[in-house]
């Protein structure tokens, strides 16, 4: 699901950049909501970064950590009530999506939110290139989504849109 060369771009950007790895706490009071509303047992944040969102959930019990770039919390995940991936998709490299996508669905067991950013990240890979590999908008993105899970909701942001799906 993710290169060698690759994992090692984003190991080293989440080595460089303090700042890199931390946007899905901004999500905490949609989950807040989500949690409330569907009780799950655990939450798998998938491609979690730095973790923020646990933090900013203030949650311990029950939270799983998964990223490939994080030496650590990078052995494939099983399946959780509650998948949240923000901010994670458009980093995925285009040959390994589908892939990915399909992991996604192997793992959210109840309930799924992906927030995906559709234009250029302010971060640059340790090569040069941009760190979202994929810059496609939902028109785009929603196909193949559905075609791996159900949408409850779909929400339009400024730069991209989140989904909660089951």
């Amino acid at each position: 699901m993710i290169s060698p060369s690759y994992k090692a771009q984003l190991t080293q950007l989440h080595q460089d950049k303090p700042g890199f790895g931390t946007s899905s706490a901004m999500y905490a009071p949609i989950l807040r909501k989500i949690i409330e509303q569907y009780r799950p047992a655990e939450l798998l944040d998938f491609g979690c970064g730095k973790q923020a969102l646990k933090d900013a959930l203030g949650i311990a019990e029950g939270y799983i950590p998964y990223d490939p770039a994080i030496p650590g919390i990078d052995a494939s995940p099983a399946p959780a009530d509650l998948v949240v991936s923000t901010d994670v998709l458009e980093h995925i490299e285009p040959e390994y999506l589908d892939a990915v996508l399909d992991d996604l669905r192997r793992v959210t067991r109840k309930v799924g939110f992906f927030a995906v950013h559709t234009g250029a990240a302010l971060n640059h890979l340790p090569d040069g290139r941009n760190a979202h590999l994929i810059q496609q908008s939902p028109k785009w993105w929603l196909p193949k989504l559905l075609d791996r899970f159900e949408l409850i909701q779909f929400v339009v942001m400024p730069n991209g849109f989140w989904v909660i799906v089951r």
